[in-house]
């Protein structure tokens, strides 16, 4: 089954769609092993991973697809990635669309900033007009090659213009053809209910960002609300972050890990969840014993004559 079709799948339980953000392919692999049914491509946490920078609207599309790829062969799960503003007008979100299909993605999210873009959950942003906003929905509609790509529209202007403002823009976004909403950095639970009511028929995108504007519910808070799609989009990324920082402290001052192994995985653990042993039983299954026949239905190649030897060009 495609990316795409597990993903509306898992989208009709009764239950909510938890999309762990990862960053790389070990991220990936990791949340894969803890369970995740489908994953979030962070742009933030690619930015901040790749680049040692804030999300700033810094990273290209060529990045966000290459970074794409690697986490894709390392998960078979379905993918949804982060957009950005398209990285660009309606032209340019045709060939994000169209990228973000090849490199294996079952669904990613546009919003209405003005480029560069910044953070959801940082000051200074800047809204384009709602109108050519749909404009860029309509163009990624049009662009996808499977009619089940999972194209989702977000919105940022409750931080900017209110409330208000955010909730038609959403309506707006969705009578165009969305399939799902995402506005960003709701203030309250009651905000997060004031969206839901206003949209009842439409699937919505509630995002986890500890510390933020938005109150970190929980899963199942978001689904009794109405969001059904929960993204805890950078947790990962900042407990790696927390993670280093102390660990490369520690190592400064104390020229130890003696007093860190609380912050290092035992090596056979690592080895474990990287799948050691599967990689030397594949190696039993296809090495030839040593001086022995070839593996079964497989024949040596005769040795190619040089010329010099006599033999024909």
């Amino acid at each position: 089954m495609r990316p795409t079709s597990r993903l509306r799948q898992l989208l009709m339980l009764d239950t909510p769609l938890i999309l762990p953000g990862v960053y790389d392919a070990l991220s990936a692999h990791i949340a894969t092993q803890a369970g995740a049914q489908a994953l979030y491509l962070s742009g933030s946490s690619v930015a901040a991973s790749l680049l040692g920078k804030p999300d700033v609207g810094l990273t290209t599309l060529t990045e966000m697809t290459d970074v794409a790829r690697r986490i894709v062969m390392a998960a078979d799960l379905p993918v949804v990635a982060d957009a950005d503003t398209g990285y660009g007008n309606a032209l340019n979100v045709m060939h994000t669309i169209r990228s973000y299909e090849a490199a294996g993605l079952a669904g990613m999210h546009i919003e209405d900033q003005v480029s560069p873009k910044k953070c959801g959950h940082f000051a200074g942003k800047e809204l384009i007009p709602a109108a050519e906003m749909v404009g860029k929905i309509r163009a990624a509609l049009d662009a996808r090659r499977d009619p089940e790509f999972f194209i989702i529209a977000r919105t940022d202007a409750r931080s900017v213009t209110g409330l208000d403002d955010a909730i038609a823009r959403a309506s707006a976004y969705a009578e165009a053809g969305a399939d799902a909403i995402f506005v960003e950095a709701p203030h309250s639970r009651e905000e997060y209910a004031s969206i839901a009511r206003a949209l009842p028929d439409v699937a919505l995108v509630a995002d986890v960002t500890e510390g933020g504007r938005s109150p970190a519910l929980a899963a199942e808070d978001y689904y009794a609300l109405g969001f059904r799609l929960v993204l805890f989009s950078a947790s990962a990324l900042r407990a790696t972050m927390k993670t280093l920082d102390r660990l490369y402290r520690r190592v400064m001052t104390e020229h130890t890990t003696s007093t860190s192994l609380d912050l290092i995985l035992e090596f056979d653990e690592r080895n474990r969840i990287l799948g050691l042993e599967s990689v030397y039983e594949t190696e039993r299954k296809y090495a030839a014993p040593p001086g022995g026949p070839a593996p079964a239905g497989q024949t040596m190649p005769k040795p190619i004559q040089s010329h010099k030897e006599g033999g024909k060009r």
